[in-house]
């Protein structure tokens, strides 16, 4: 994706909203023992509500965990996560599968569209699993603003990636979720389609007021969130506001010199951001 523009930046005020998600204390260890792997490690994060979020970080630093975590896919080992005011950890299965259906929605890189169900039964589908009724007038704004109007009695094999992916993001925006986690949603496309996708993103949150969380490994994908937070070995490492793809991969580079670690490694890593964005460093 690296043939993608940057957009524009307008000012976000996002950084003032409450948060529609936040971890206090979140720990994922995976394994028991000598083979115990702990991919995350006390990290304290919130997301506000009506931005685009993005997670970076090198690989193997958690970033996907951390929004399965939040997403209430992963079983928290210690800590706590809380979408709005509901903790999620506690909360017994029956009860999690219901908060997931009705409060969030999910865009992931495989589009995980049903093959033998049309673009528009896709993008019904999670209202149909809840047995609720579709708000047509927010559907058919839905279906304007993402340009699907002469595509919705296609099968998925009959439409490119890039309008795949579409009606992914139609069907998480469908029951209006309090929050929309993305993972990696571009990694399948062409720069053209991903371009296309992340600006589709960016307008359900200046247009539709939706809150976005989204996974990335790429600096120019990543400015079209309002705020990156940053993550190396399971832990916080900074964050990036209203970003740059130069002032990301500043960021990112900071991360991966040696010598640096802990409290020192995160904050060389938000200094070395912030000279990016304003000019400085």
């Amino acid at each position: 994706m690296s043939a993608l523009s940057a957009p524009e930046h307008p000012a976000s005020a996002a950084e003032e909203a409450a948060p529609a998600v936040r971890a206090a204390g979140l720990t994922k260890v995976y394994g028991r023992g000598e083979a115990a792997v702990r991919a995350l490690d006390g990290v304290d994060v919130a997301f506000a509500s009506g931005a685009f979020t993005a997670i970076m970080g090198p690989s193997g630093s958690g970033k996907s965990t951390l929004l399965h975590c939040l997403a209430g896919l992963d079983a928290i080992t210690d800590g706590q996560v809380w979408l709005g005011a509901t903790p999620l950890r506690g909360l017994k299965d029956d009860a999690l599968t219901l908060l997931r259906r009705q409060r969030v929605g999910f865009v992931f890189q495989s589009f995980n569209l049903l093959p033998m169900l049309t673009a528009r039964q896709n993008i019904a589908l999670p209202a149909d699993l809840a047995g609720a009724e579709v708000d047509q007038a927010w559907l058919d704004q839905l279906i304007h603003v993402l340009g699907l109007g002469q595509r919705l009695g296609h099968r998925p094999s009959e439409l490119s990636g890039g309008q795949q992916q579409r009606v992914a993001i139609a069907r998480a925006l469908a029951t209006r979720p309090d929050v929309v986690f993305a993972d990696e949603p571009t990694g399948n496309l062409d720069s053209r389609s991903g371009a296309q996708v992340l600006d589709l993103l960016r307008r359900s949150v200046r247009e539709l007021g939706q809150t976005v969380v989204m996974v990335t490994h790429d600096a120019v994908a990543a400015s079209y969130a309002d705020r990156v937070v940053l993550l190396a070995d399971g832990r916080l490492a900074g964050e990036v506001l209203a970003p740059t793809p130069d002032a990301v991969r500043t960021a990112l580079a900071a991360l991966d010199e040696p010598g640096q670690d802990g409290a020192a490694h995160r904050a060389s890593a938000a200094d070395r951001a912030e000279g990016a964005t304003t000019g400085r460093g």
